[in-house]
């Protein structure tokens, strides 16, 4: 995992949205093996290959701050990063990717849920799915499994530069009917325009101030 410092120079924004530093902390499956410091944390779930990386990317201004794997589903670990020397943000493993086999898949629910059982300073969950797809059976699964658990959850939707505007609205109502929700609930998210990035970011500080 690699660090790089530094915000976009050639981009002004307000001090609360400033993101000065990121560092990777470290990987982990159980609970002894998680940072001891008591920061608050914003974890990040979603299926493989819906952009989770290129997302958290985009949030600290690090290209390579997450690695990104040409093979989906293969980072089976709970990821660890400091952000602003401040709070965590915690990079879930990808799931319900076909090709991993099932005994893999198996151990995601397991390891997430002691997880989310065992940290007081979880403040929410970003759940990120792709605007071009509907909610999978997995994703509506995680979602009301979070809304049971009373853990705040942002919905996002991902690859937004990938449809024209025009066809953002029409899916997010399809989404939203699926998830239970509101359409105006989502973030428009896309790791190349940097669209939704601010907004997110906002949610996101709202949740560790809660």
């Amino acid at each position: 995992m690699n660090q790089e410092s530094g915000a976009n120079p050639g981009r002004s924004e307000p001090d609360d949205l400033v993101i000065s530093s990121a560092e990777f902390i470290t990987s982990a499956s159980r609970p002894e093996q998680y940072p001891r410091e008591d920061l608050p944390e914003m974890a990040f779930a979603g299926r493989s290959n819906v952009g989770k990386s290129a997302l958290i990317n985009c949030l600290v201004q690090r290209r390579k701050l997450v690695r990104t794997s040409r093979t989906p589903g293969r980072t089976q670990l709970i990821n660890f990063f400091k952000i602003n020397s401040a709070f965590m943000f915690v990079d879930l493993p990808g799931y319900g990717y076909a090709r991993v086999s099932q005994s893999l898949r198996a151990t995601w629910g397991p390891m997430v849920e002691t997880y989310f059982d065992s940290r007081p300073n979880l403040r929410g969950i970003v759940q990120i799915m792709d605007l071009r797809h509907p909610p999978t059976p997995d994703d509506v699964s995680l979602w009301n499994w979070l809304e049971d658990k009373k853990i705040p959850a942002i919905p996002v939707l991902t690859k937004a530069d990938k449809l024209s505007r025009a066809k953002w609205k029409p899916l997010a109502q399809a989404a939203g009917r699926i998830l239970g929700i509101s359409p105006s609930d989502f973030i428009f998210f896309s790791a190349e325009t940097r669209q939704g990035r601010d907004q997110l970011l906002l949610k996101v500080k709202e949740l560790m101030l809660h």
